[in-house]
């Protein structure tokens, strides 16, 4: 009898594992435009309903504007739609934003411009790993490599180890630079 009632709960236990995967949402916040779903334009993608909404009047924080924005360039290619939910946000100047939009201007292909909102990200928060790399690209495409193997080590330092995404990312970059 207890070794079917063990079995009979190891059943149970695992059933609910299984379920509980189930409901685990497609998608977190954050900054990885991989999992921030786009809307239609107009539209904004709020994080805590998880649903498209309009963009107008819509009870967006910041930081969602934030993140949306940096999915629409980097999965869709939508950059002008990009600075245009930037140009929504209450706070434009935060690390995160100010990194966004220097990566937006830089693939519209403002370059400069880009490199000036990353050294305004990077004064902010010296250990974002993520606008170094993006500086570091940037510096890529000036041709200022001496620049972005600067970049390249200080993410080395900030992530410890060489096996960082940012750190691959960019050493991929300056080793192939046709690639940005």
């Amino acid at each position: 009898m207890t070794t079917t009632a063990f079995r009979l709960a190891s059943v149970a236990l695992s059933a609910g594992l299984t379920l509980g995967a189930f409901a685990v949402p497609a998608f977190s916040a954050g900054d990885d435009s991989s999992t921030t779903p786009t809307c239609k334009k107009g539209e904004i993608y709020d994080q805590k309903t998880k649903k498209c909404v309009k963009q107008q009047g819509a009870n967006i924080t910041d930081e969602n504007r934030a993140d949306y924005a940096y999915s629409l360039a980097k999965k869709d290619h939508r950059y002008e739609e990009a600075l245009a939910v930037l140009d929504t946000m209450q706070n434009p100047n935060t690390a995160e934003a100010l990194n966004y939009r220097g990566y937006v201007t830089r693939k519209l292909g403002r370059t400069d411009e880009g490199i000036s909102y990353y050294l305004r990200s990077v004064s902010m928060d010296p250990k974002y790993s993520l606008v170094r790399e993006y500086l570091g690209e940037a510096y890529v495409i000036k041709g200022r490599l001496d620049l972005a193997r600067d970049q390249l080590a200080t993410i080395k330092t900030l992530c410890g180890n060489t096996s960082c995404e940012e750190y691959q990312d960019l050493n991929e970059a300056i080793q192939n630079p046709s690639s940005l």
